[in-house]
């Protein structure tokens, strides 16, 4: 019995206490916005993320138990897998349809609830990922162009498949992934530029090629929002959504109070535009709660990256940096219609199980690099 309380405060000693409050409170905060979005339909979106919360901190606990190490040793078993969930949602996945043009295949029904494969497939990612650039930057070949070169490919690999299967957001996602986790790497900032420039060179092909006709809309829908064709049409939810974000002024109509909340007026309120939800009914002092907590756990995901000196512990804090900064950015912008929809929800704060509990799963990845940036002894697994 000494030896199990002992174990426990030996683990309890190494936790970051306030990454883990920030977490907690924007869990807090997320639950109360989805309580209020709950009135507006038959659906229990409160319920859902709770469990998904508490299914999250579990597994988040579980990771943290076991050093990261360990787990990039077993990267090609988490790099198969990835590959087969997200070939199996391609061909066996659930299609999501409507009549913009959206076509999409990025879920599969377990125990009758959907499960978007690509959410659990970034936590994969970083830390395969992290074990590539460890082993890459460890022999000095950071340098290389071929080595570059296969970096790339392996972020192409996830982005590939989440365009195969209708889910550019995610792609998107995992670019940005790649981007810090490369950076925080040390990789020679001559080849961020060479991307840059064939970034630049491929927009015209992307638009002309590989854009769908509804996501074309959806660009020039975001800088027409004052026509009324477009507000009814290709522009209706980022149109609805600025009304709403507006209508709560300052302080905002109260929580629970909102009337277009209640009249679910800005469709997928649960999900991608949470934001509009703190704007009716918090106002202005609510959205800057929300930018000021997310902010706030960004810089210390940070700080806990740069604060270890191990290469494959900070990219792992980077890669998970970028997951949320990047769906932060992009998706506030569009519920403020300054960048179009793309499909990406708020992190932690967006109703969606899959989602939610995969962001807390790469949270146990950050606590596991702090843990164990100070040598604590942790579950080790012997490669197969």
């Amino acid at each position: 019995m000494y030896r199990f309380f002992n174990r426990v405060w030996l683990y309890l000693r190494h936790v970051d206490y306030l990454l883990l409050s920030l977490v907690m409170a924007v869990s807090l905060y997320s639950l109360l916005l989805l309580k209020s979005v709950s009135r507006a339909t038959t659906a229990n979106y409160f319920t859902t993320q709770l469990f998904a919360i508490i299914l999250g901190f579990v597994g988040a606990w579980f990771l943290t138990l076991i050093d990261y190490h360990t787990l990039g040793n077993f990267w090609y078993l988490i790099a198969g897998f990835s590959i087969f969930l997200m070939l199996y949602t391609m061909v066996f996945g659930i299609s999501i349809t409507n009549e913009g043009g959206v076509n999409a295949k990025a879920w599969i029904s377990i125990g009758g609830k959907t499960f978007q494969s690509s959410e659990l497939v970034k936590i994969a990612f970083m830390i395969t990922f992290s074990k590539h650039l460890e082993l890459v930057c460890s022999r000095g070949l950071q340098d290389r162009f071929s080595m570059v070169l296969l970096l790339f490919a392996h972020a192409l690999v996830p982005m590939g498949l989440c365009h195969l299967q209708g889910d550019d957001g995610a792609a998107v996602i995992f670019f940005f992934m790649f981007l810090c986790m490369s950076w925080a790497a040390g990789i020679r900032k001559r080849y961020f530029l060479l991307l840059f420039g064939l970034a630049l060179i491929a927009v015209p092909l992307l638009w002309q090629f590989v854009l769908s006709d509804y996501q074309k809309a959806r660009f020039t829908a975001v800088y027409n929002l004052d026509d009324p064709v477009v507000a009814r049409g290709d522009g209706y939810q980022q149109y609805q959504a600025r009304i709403s974000i507006g209508s709560g002024q300052f302080f905002g109509r109260g929580l629970f109070q909102g009337p277009r909340v209640e009249n679910n007026s800005v469709t997928f309120q649960q999900s991608d535009f949470i934001f509009s939800v703190a704007g009716e009914e918090l106002g202005f002092v609510g959205c800057l709660l929300i930018l000021l907590l997310l902010f706030l756990l960004l810089g210390r995901v940070l700080y806990d990256g740069l604060k270890t000196k191990d290469l494959m512990g900070r990219c792992l804090c980077a890669g998970f940096f970028g997951w949320v900064a990047s769906q932060t950015v992009f998706n506030i912008g569009m519920c403020l219609a300054l960048l179009p929809v793309m499909g990406v929800t708020l992190p932690f704060f967006s109703g969606g199980g899959s989602s939610a509990m995969c962001l807390y799963f790469g949270y146990g990845l950050v606590q596991n690099v702090f843990r164990h940036h100070k040598d604590v002894s942790g579950l080790n697994l012997r490669r197969l």
